[in-house]
This record gives C-alpha cells, sequence and structure tokens, in this order.
C-alpha cells in the first residue's frame, strides 16, 4: 500500500466497507427524489456531498456504545454508525415499523434506540443543549462514552449553540460537535449568517475547547482529524468542535430549488469536490480496486438500495388508533396514597424541600440543577437549601443563567437514563426554553413511538400577589396545558405539593411543577406534614369544601380566596362546594362534571388573564358535558387582561380578590 493508505491504516475490505457506505447514502438520496416524484412520500433533504466526513465521524466512534444526535442531513452518518437502508426507507415512507419514529416525524429525522442514536425533531439547533446534558451523564457516571451531535453552520447562529459551547466547556464535557458548513442556510450564504464566515474561530474564544477545520469532501484528511479528536474527547481532555468543509450536490430539500439563488458556475464546481469520486480516485491511484471493479460494486448497491425501497413499501402504514399510543408512559406502578399526611405542620416551601432530600435519599440518579441552587444559597425562595451541603455539589449544582441551557441540558440527561429534577428561578423567565419544553420535552416520547423518553421535573414558581410587577408574577398554566405529553400540577397546600413533587419525581412522564411562591410560606397554605411514602397522582381532583349549591372550580392561591367567599356565603344560607383541581394536565374533568351535576351552578376561579385562561378550556367542557345539568350560565372570575403592576393599589384591582369571587357566588345564587 502507497503512504496514505497505510496512514489511514485501513485496509482494503474496510476501505470498501466505506466506499458503500457514502454510495448506499448517495443512491438513497436520489432514489427517495424519484420516489416523491411518484407521490410515495412527500418530503426529503439530501446527504450528497456530505458522505465523507460524515462516513468518517461515525468510523471513529463506537456503534452502540457512543451516543449520536445528528442533524437531518446525517443520512451517511446515521447509515454507517448502524441503521440500514430499509430502516431509512420506512422512515422515508412513515411505516408502522419505522425504528426512529413509527411514521410520526418527517423523512431524516433519524433516530434508533439499539443503536443509540436519539431522536431528533425539526428546530434548529435544540440538539447541541441536549448532547451536552447526555456528555454530562456520561461523566457523572464515570464512562468513557462520547456524544457526537452535528448541524450545519447556519444553525450555529442560535443561541443554543453557543449556551451548549459555553456549558461543555466549563464542565469539561465528553461531546464532539461536528459543524457541516457547505456554505448555505437554505438560501443564506455563510457570509451573511457568520461573522468571519468560520464557526471553528468562534469556538476558539472558548477556552478548553479543541478547535479544527477540515476538508469535508476528503475522507482521508476528515478521518485522520476526527479519529485524533474522538479520543481527545474520550480521554476526558474536555470537548471539540470540528468544521468540516462541504458541498452541498443537492438543493437544501425537495422543497428547495437552488439555482433561484446559486449560478450554474458554483453548482458545477462544487460537483467537482464530490466526496464520493475523490474517494474512488484515491482507491483507484493507491491500487485498491479499478474502475470497472468501482462500477460493479456500485450496481450492487443499487439493486440493494432498490430492494429496501420495494421490501419498505410492502411493510403496513401506522394503525390509525395508534395516535394516542406513548403521549404519555403507560407505566404506572406506584402506590398513591397509601397513608394521610400526619406530621407536625410544615409550609408550602418546606414541603419541597423535604421532598427534593427524601428523593435524592432514595434514588442516585437523581440531580437537581438550576440557578441559584446550590447552598449557600439554596434558592431564592430557600427551596433547595441544605441539599448541595447534605449530597454535594456533583449531585446539587448552579446552572449558567440561561433557562434553554437548563432545560436542554436536562432532557439530554434524561433521555440517557437520569433524573434530573431542575429549577427555572421565576416563570416570568422560563420562554427562551419555551422551544425546548415545546418542541422538545413535551413531544420526544410520541415522536420516537415510545422509544425513548425524557422524565425531566421542572420546578418553576410562579403567581403573584408579591408585588412583584409585570416580571415576576406570571401564570403560566394556560399557555403550558397546550402542550401534549407534558403533566402540570400547580398544588395549593403543603402536603399536596410534597405528594405531587414525589409523584412527579418517581413517575416516566415530563412534569412542570408550578409553586406559588406567594403560598409558599403562608399559614393558611401549611398543613401537616406526609411521610416520605405519601404519592398523590395526577389527574385527581380534591374537594376542599362539600356544598349543594354552587360549585367553585379552582387552583393554586384562589383556592384559599374561593374558601373566604365559601365561609361567608355560608353564613348567608348558601352552599358552596369548593373544587381544587391540583393538575392541569391531566384534569380531573370526572370530578369536575360530577360536581356540576350536582350543584347546578358553577365558578370557575383563576388567578391568570380571563381571556384565554385555563378557565375557559374548563368552561367549555362544562358547557359541552353537562350543559342540561345547568341552572345558571357557567361564571368565570380571573385576572384583568393586562400585565400585573408593581404599585400596591393596582395590583389590587388587577388581581381576583375574595370580594369578587363573593360578589360572582352571590348574583349565581340569585340567578
Amino acid at each position: 500500500m502507497a503512504a496514505s493508505k497505510k496512514i489511514a491504516g485501513l485496509d482494503k475490505k474496510t476501505l470498501l466497507s466505506l466506499h458503500k457506505n457514502m454510495v448506499i447514502s448517495r443512491f438513497l438520496d436520489e432514489k427517495m427524489l424519484i420516489m416523491l416524484k411518484q407521490g410515495k412520500s412527500f418530503f426529503h433533504i439530501g446527504a450528497s456531498g456530505h458522505e465523507a466526513v460524515q462516513t468518517a465521524a461515525a468510523f471513529a466512534m463506537r456503534t452502540e456504545y457512543d451516543y449520536a444526535y445528528p442533524y437531518y442531513r446525517d443520512l451517511a452518518f446515521a447509515l454507517q454508525f448502524g441503521m440500514t437502508p430499509l430502516e431509512n426507507m420506512l422512515l422515508f415512507l412513515a411505516r408502522a415499523d419505522d425504528p426512529s419514529s413509527g411514521g410520526r416525524q418527517m423523512s431524516n429525522h433519524y433516530g434508533n434506540r439499539k443503536k443509540n442514536i436519539i431522536t431528533q425533531s425539526s428546530p434548529t439547533g435544540t440538539q447541541y443543549l441536549q448532547a451536552v446534558g447526555a456528555a454530562m451523564a456520561a461523566k457523572k457516571r464515570k464512562t468513557d462514552e462520547i456524544v457526537y451531535v452535528s448541524s450545519g453552520e447556519g444553525t450555529t447562529s442560535q443561541g443554543d449553540f453557543h449556551e451548549a459551547l459555553n456549558w461543555a466547556t466549563r464542565d469539561k464535557l465528553p461531546v464532539l460537535f461536528l459543524i457541516e458548513n457547505n456554505q448555505y442556510a437554505i438560501s443564506v450564504h455563510v457570509s451573511e449568517q457568520t461573522t468571519g464566515s468560520s464557526i471553528s474561530k468562534i469556538g476558539s474564544g472558548y477556552e478548553g475547547l479543541e478547535t479544527g477545520r477540515i476538508d469535508g469532501t476528503d475522507f482521508f484528511k476528515s478521518y485522520d482529524v476526527l479519529k485524533k479528536t474522538v479520543k481527545h474527547v474520550r480521554d476526558g481532555l474536555g470537548p471539540a468542535l470540528i468544521e468540516a468543509d462541504t458541498v452541498r450536490l443537492m438543493a437544501h430539500s425537495s422543497s428547495d430549488s437552488d439555482k433561484k439563488y446559486r449560478t450554474k458556475e458554483e453548482l458545477e464546481a462544487d460537483k467537482k469536490k464530490d466526496p464520493i469520486i475523490r474517494f474512488e480516485h484515491e482507491l483507484m491511484d493507491q491500487g485498491i480496486c479499478t474502475q470497472d471493479e468501482i462500477n460493479e460494486l456500485k450496481k450492487s448497491y443499487k439493486k440493494e438500495v432498490d430492494q429496501a425501497a420495494d421490501d419498505a413499501e410492502a411493510h403496513p402504514a401506522p394503525a390509525t388508533d395508534s395516535l394516542y399510543n406513548h403521549l404519555l408512559s403507560d407505566r404506572d406502578e406506584l402506590e398513591y396514597e397509601k397513608t394521610e399526611p400526619s406530621g407536625n405542620n410544615v409550609v408550602l416551601v418546606d414541603a419541597i424541600n423535604h421532598a427534593l432530600k427524601e428523593e435524592m435519599e432514595r434514588n442516585r440518579d437523581i440531580y437537581i440543577f438550576g440557578q441559584d441552587v446550590a447552598d449557600n444559597k439554596g434558592g431564592v425562595f430557600t427551596a433547595t437549601q441544605g441539599i448541595s451541603t447534605k449530597f454535594g455539589r456533583e449531585r446539587c449544582f448552579n446552572a449558567p443563567l440561561a433557562e434553554s441551557s437548563i432545560v436542554g441540558v436536562g432532557i439530554g440527561m434524561a433521555t440517557v437514563g437520569l433524573k434530573p429534577v431542575i429549577e427555572v428561578q421565576f416563570a416570568d423567565y422560563i420562554w427562551t426554553a419555551m422551544m425546548q419544553i415545546r418542541n422538545e420535552l413535551s413531544t420526544i416520547r410520541w415522536r420516537s413511538n415510545g422509544n425513548w423518553s425524557a422524565p425531566v421535573v421542572i420546578r418553576v414558581p410562579v403567581g403573584g400577589y408579591i408585588h412583584g410587577a409585570l416580571c415576576h408574577s406570571q401564570n403560566i398554566e394556560a399557555i403550558f396545558g397546550h402542550l401534549p405529553g407534558l403533566k402540570i400540577a400547580y398544588p395549593s397546600n403543603a402536603a399536596d405539593a410534597k405528594g405531587l413533587l414525589k409523584s412527579a419525581i418517581r413517575g416516566d412522564d415530563p412534569v412542570l411543577f408550578l409553586e406559588h411562591k406567594g403560598l409558599y410560606r403562608q399559614s393558611y397554605a401549611a398543613s401537616p406534614e406526609p411521610d416520605a411514602d405519601y404519592l398523590l397522582p395526577y389527574g385527581k381532583a380534591r374537594i376542599a369544601m362539600e356544598g349543594t349549591d354552587i360549585t367553585v372550580i379552582t387552583w393554586g392561591a384562589l383556592v384559599q380566596k374561593s374558601l373566604e367567599a365559601a365561609r361567608e356565603l355560608k353564613k348567608q344560607g348558601v352552599s358552596i362546594e369548593v373544587i381544587d383541581i391540583r393538575t392541569i394536565n391531566p384534569l380531573d374533568s370526572e370530578m369536575i362534571l360530577s360536581s356540576v351535576k350536582k350543584t347546578g351552578k358553577v365558578l370557575v376561579a383563576h388567578e391568570d388573564t380571563r381571556f384565554q385562561g385555563f378557565g375557559a378550556e374548563i368552561a367549555a367542557q362544562i358547557a359541552e358535558f353537562a350543559f342540561e345539568y345547568l341552572d345558571a350560565p357557567v361564571k368565570r372570575i380571573a385576572g384583568e387582561d393586562t400585565p400585573i403592576p408593581f404599585s400596591p393599589v393596582l395590583e389590587e384591582v388587577c388581581l381576583p380578590q375574595t370580594g369578587w369571587l363573593r360578589k360572582a357566588l352571590q348574583e349565581l345564587a340569585a340567578y
């Protein structure tokens, strides 16, 4: 063998297998475009031009040991990492037994449980932070697994990219960032996208990040660098970022026409850099095989791809009755309400703190992190006070001040088997994490057809009545209640808070756990403390006060105000039933409707704005399913449709008061 082959250290059998991977990827691209024109599928994103560096990266790693977050153009990587042509065709044709998603995601959204390819979705950039979380899990478990995450150069404009580099370098995490720079983010050239047009130069500003730039159309140069880079990361020396210059030999996607924004000359120049042609020339130049041998091999690969397409077409489409499968976990082995709360009185924030400590004792895979959660601060509301002192900074630690980072890293940790219980300091600042929650966390189990899950618990202080103004008083349950696949708790007292939090931590689903900061230390929200095994189910409301004339349906801070109003009405001879729903999703519609059918009159009361508040959903269900039992229109009391002001005088007329409820109940009683 010539020197270049000996440097690569690859024999003929290995070289031909690598060539096969690249050619199969190219033929799959071409076959899929033909099938699109035949109306057999609906969308495709090509890897053509990226095959060399993708194949080199996967070849340098350990399949079924390391973890991968490939992006939608990573077909050659997915194949080299273990996915078969048939599996890729099943994904393309949205068949029921597609291992990526069972027909739930668009083509090129790779996932494979057996091969450790973690389910990917469409947002650009969300994968970076999740890869950091998976890498953190490897480090905490003291394995030498590494995590691969890739994207095009355009995606590096997303903030999550820079947040991921920051956290990965801060903690020296074993993650390899491969940025495949083909110069175009759809139609936007890198010169318009990235300052200096170099991602590796930007990355070099992060201390501790190994960076490099390679010719991604040259397999041998790519493999030489990536093999060394993988070893660097695996040896625990910190993360690495490799920028690979590639070419895009197809339009961005089947929905794009690159002739609108690229010249004929430019397209022709890219074809001369075709990585497969370059690889084949190297094989022939080094005497590995002849052009005729290559042609014969490619004929057989073409037949293999055609056969995979034919086989995939014979597989069934998803059954229509499978739509709700894997929306939430179907495993629930918890024992609920085994005991009654009977300990000393405890305020809500201390009940949260005790629940966290008890669960940390019980399960060593639980990790708590967020802003200011470690001692000596212990959280801005002291909910995590004493936890890092007792369990160490390895298990309870401060995160960067970046909500998307906190949630994204939590998702990555949970996906590979750890149990993160994370804190977003104020609900008002959760919005930078919305992409991670809406498009990633809440959909992982469903979009992967049950192959992956991320049971993260997100604790979030919410609510007003604390003179917090518009950015420290928000309620968020209505917005997040719209997300299928996400459980939401909103307790009104200490015992419920402890029981619901412990169930969330022991459960298999992602949970948004809302804690009303105005209730944290209120004596009326205190209760006898439950023991360490007290668990409450999600979707089971509580009758806070029994009555026969009017039903009040409420949650959070409005439970106490409803009870106060109900006691005043009792003096006037009106019997009020107060239902504390406790969880937003799932909602105990059965108890709500049962009470309404008994009383015939109903008031829905909540703190959030009236317009589009969660109470509107409850009112709609009552109108639809209990209309014939109503003796009066469904009435609502809610916050005003404005931001919450700082002035105590204005806050009092903005947020619901006991007098508002009393007046509404009197009107219902008189109807």
